[in-house]
Formats: C-alpha cells, structure tokens, sequence
C-alpha cells in the first residue's frame, strides 16, 4: 500500500500534502493512516516522514472547493509528534503558503501569466485566503530573491491574503469584548484573527522576552504560570477546557530589540516557537493595530494599514493589517521538496500501525 503525496516547506513549516481523494473517507481511518505515515507516536518519527518536531508534522489535504468564492478546500492537520492524535482544531498559515503551488502541481487550478491567483477556503475556520503563486509556463516558480527568517537561502516571492479571519475559532475577534482583560492579575489581550492567541507583556510574568526558547522552556515557574493563564483565557474566550487543546496560544511581548513593532516569544502552547506563525502573527499584528490592546500601549505604535514588523527569536515577520477593510496579508514563499509515493507502516497482517 502507498500514497500518494507532495512534501513541501510552506513558509517555515514543512508538511505532506495530499489530494483529499487520495486518503480515506472516514476521519478516523483517516487519521490512523497519517498516524503511520508521519511515524507518530514517536519523539523522532523515525518510522515515518514526520521530523520530530511540530512545525514539521504536519499535513494539508486538498480537494477541489465546491464554494464559489474559492478554487480549493484545505483541511490543515496537526500530527502529534509524541501522541497518537492528529488535530484539527486549527488552521496552519505556513502551510496555507504552500497549498497555491499544491494546487497547480495536481492541476486543481491552471496557472495564469506571471501570477496564479488561487482562492483558498480554509476547511478548519471556514475563513477564506488568496495565495498569489508566481508561475511561468504553466508550473510554480519556486527560486527567487525574497528572504524569511528561520528559512536558509531565499525563494520567489508569495503573498498570502487573509479575509474575514475575525472570530476564527473563538467567535469574534475579541472574544470577551474586551481590549484587555485582567487575567488572574495579569493584563491581557484575548484575540483571534485567525488564531486565538493571549497578548501579555513579558515582564507582568517576570521575564524579559529576549530569552531563547530553550531558556524560556526550561523555566519550570514560568511555564506553570502560563499554563495557568491559558486554561483561564480559554474559559474566558469561549473555548471551554483548554488543557488538552492546542490553542490559544501564549504570546510574551516586549519592546522592540532591532527595529520592529515588538519582540514575541510565543508558546504554541508547550513549546515555545523558534518564530511565529502566520496567522498567529496576523493576530499579534492586528493587537498591534487594535487602540487600547495590550500590544498598541506597549508598542506605542500606529500601525493601522502599515506594515508591521514582529520580530521573534530567529528574526522577523511582516504583516499588513487594514482593520476598516477586514484583510491582511504577509509576504511567505514555498519550495516543492519531493513527489512521490509514501509507505504506511503496516503490521504483518497488512493492518496499518502506527505504534
């Protein structure tokens, strides 16, 4: 038994993709069946394509989209590195960045001039995207001059256009209608435009915000009083017991260090973040954006309709917020990896394993 499947790196994750067609119409074969591709429940996923690491266990499952507002479906999935579970309480923006040329590789949309626009419903939120993909001679274009933190080297220029992912998953942007919140003593942002993310300042938790992950991962107080916080705002933004769930997501945010809007260090929720990710940053961009947030006091910044820069441990991310209009955007880019056919492990039966 094999599938079919694309790798691809979308902005600073890598994921598997796979036409919806080519994969089992039941989730939880389904699910069993990722499971087993990615090598999962394993620290290394050394049985399978995953990379032992969250931001590279991932997978998109494409179809083409019977709204007329869009030319896909994707569906982002979460594979657990370390668990048997595979989540799909979330959208992936990373991911999102390289479902455009997906799309054009499996034919599901034709490319066009200079240019491919492809519109892209998000099967997790329902929100909707535009991946503008640069393509010559019918294929992708993969090799340019833009440059991302935490990506090596540079690729062709992608822009990922974000529209009414207000409310994603939480309901509304400000889910408790609030711009701050006191959270247990603790100021803060709860906000979700498209990703439910807690915005407090660095030092109401008694850090800096410059420490690298690692430093921060290793602060047991600091990560018990995080968890702490999380289970609060998720009750607090609708969201019910959080304590199993990957969201919200924890953003510590300090004065800027090398010329942007703000330093983050963001928990994802456990882990913390090497960078940020997309639509996590589309949300701390629009707290940025949004007068009286958490965010805007810290930053003192303007940033309606400008660009934002949020620096985080490896470097920067930009993004447009136009809060009148209901858009952003941010520049990403996408590399094709591998084409193939991946094995499943399977027992001696031809039952599929995955542990």
């Amino acid at each position: 038994m094999s599938v079919p499947v694309l790798i691809l790196r979308g902005g600073t994750s890598k994921g598997a993709y796979f036409l919806k067609s080519d994969l089992p119409d039941q989730d939880d074969e389904r699910d069993d069946l990722l499971l087993s591709i990615m090598g999962s429940p394993d620290p290394r996923q050394i049985d399978g394509i995953g990379g032992g690491h969250p931001l590279t266990s991932k997978v998109a499952v494409i179809s083409g989209s019977d709204d007329p507002d869009a030319d896909v479906d994707y569906l982002f999935l979460q594979v657990q590195v370390d668990q048997p579970r595979v989540s799909a309480e979330q959208p992936c923006g990373n991911i999102l960045a390289g479902v455009g040329p997906f799309a054009i590789e499996r034919a599901l949309v034709s490319a066009s001039g200079d240019t491919t626009r492809v519109r892209v419903r998000m099967v997790n939120t329902g929100a909707l995207a535009t991946v503008h993909v640069p393509t010559s001679n019918g294929r992708p274009v993969y090799a340019g001059d833009t440059a991302i933190s935490g990506v090596p080297g540079t690729a062709a220029r992608l822009l990922v256009e974000f529209q009414d992912t207000a409310g994603s998953v939480a309901g509304s942007l400000l889910p408790t209608g609030n711009a701050v919140d006191d959270l247990d003593g603790t100021p803060a942002t709860l906000i979700d435009n498209g990703m439910p993310v807690v915005v407090m300042t660095a030092r109401s938790l008694g850090v800096t915000g410059y420490e690298t992950p690692a430093q921060l991962e290793a602060d047991g107080r600091l990560r018990r009083r995080i968890e702490e916080l999380r289970l609060a705002a998720g009750k607090l933004m609708g969201l019910g017991d959080v304590s199993a769930s990957t969201v919200p997501k924890m953003c510590l945010i300090s004065p800027p260090a090398k010329g942007g809007a703000l330093s983050t260090r963001m928990f994802i929720p456990h882990r913390v973040h090497t960078q940020i990710g997309v639509l996590a940053a589309v949300t701390v961009g629009t707290a940025v954006a949004l007068p009286g947030s958490v965010a805007s006091i810290d930053t003192n910044a303007d940033a309606q309709g400008s660009t934002i820069r949020i620096e985080h441990p490896t470097g920067f991310t930009d993004v447009v917020i136009d809060l009148d209009a209901g858009t952003s955007a941010i520049v990403s880019t996408a590399r094709l990896i591998m084409e193939g056919r991946v094995h499943p492990r399977l027992t001696e039966e031809g039952v599929i394993s995955h542990g």
